[in-house]
């Protein structure tokens, strides 16, 4: 399915400044998605297991700082998820000036 927005704008000069407001954003999106990588591969080098490993097997009582760090390590694989999706939908949307 596709959707089609349109935006208005008074001069043409400013299709410019949305498409670069839409870059500036992938691009703090791939420094995020980087940045959650590292932090994930900290806790991977740590415990000896991969993330997808440690989500499937792992309970809190496994890990050194309980439920606050099976926490963290849970919520940084589900941020990583969530920005590489919306990083996903944004590289996959095409525009046209008219």
């Amino acid at each position: 399915m596709s959707v089609q927005m349109v935006i208005e704008l008074q001069e043409e000069h400013q299709a410019q400044t949305v498409i670069k407001a839409l870059d500036a954003y992938k691009q703090q999106l791939k420094a995020n998605i980087a940045r959650t990588k590292r932090r994930l591969q900290s806790f991977e080098r740590q415990y000896g297991v991969s993330t997808d490993h440690f989500l499937l097997t792992m309970a809190a009582e496994d890990l050194d700082g309980g439920d606050v760090e099976y926490v963290s390590w849970a919520g940084e694989a589900q941020l990583l998820a969530g920005l590489v999706s919306e990083l996903n939908e944004l590289e996959h949307t095409n525009y046209e000036l008219r």
